[in-house]
């Protein structure tokens, strides 16, 4: 499956407990946020996202603490974590994605391509996974997608 099948599932698991959802993006530079918009139903569960591609956007809008940028950088669980529950907070929504980390073509942070990290918020907290993904930038991005969206998933049918 790709991420529009596991887009189309989220929304109609959304929709039948009357839940809604925000993303806020880094490295997915808003393609998760038009693969939800992308399926039917959209306009039901949907509130919107934030692409928060400078270190600034995601501190100052989504709330992101400066020891967690010190201490972390922008690509880790702690950024991932508190990117969803920033923009959980900012538009209200019952859930929240968030994608940061690096697509390529070189490493940053340390880091190398492909490490990718996936913040989950919804009402019982937030967490965070950590994904070593492979491919050029746009299947990095893609598979960062789906697999954010199948975290979602997982997290609804507990």
């Amino acid at each position: 499956m790709d991420g529009v099948d596991f887009a189309a599932q989220v929304h109609a698991e959304l929709l039948r407990r009357g839940l809604t959802i925000a993303v806020a993006e880094s490295l997915t530079g808003g393609d998760l946020a038009a693969i939800l918009t992308a399926a039917p139903g959209a306009s039901d569960t949907v509130l919107g996202g934030v692409v928060s591609y400078a270190t600034e956007v995601k501190q100052r809008v989504l709330g992101v603490p400066d020891h967690v940028v010190a201490s972390h950088w922008v690509v880790s669980g702690e950024c991932a974590e508190a990117m969803a529950a920033g923009v959980r907070r900012l538009l209200g929504a019952d859930w929240a994605l968030s994608t940061t980390g690096v697509a390529g073509p070189a490493r940053q942070e340390g880091k190398p391509v492909g490490t990718v990290f996936v913040g989950i918020a919804g009402p019982l907290g937030v967490r965070s996974a950590m994904l070593a993904l492979s491919g050029d930038r746009s299947e990095i991005r893609e598979q960062a997608c789906a697999e954010a969206l199948k975290g979602l998933l997982a997290e609804l049918a507990r």
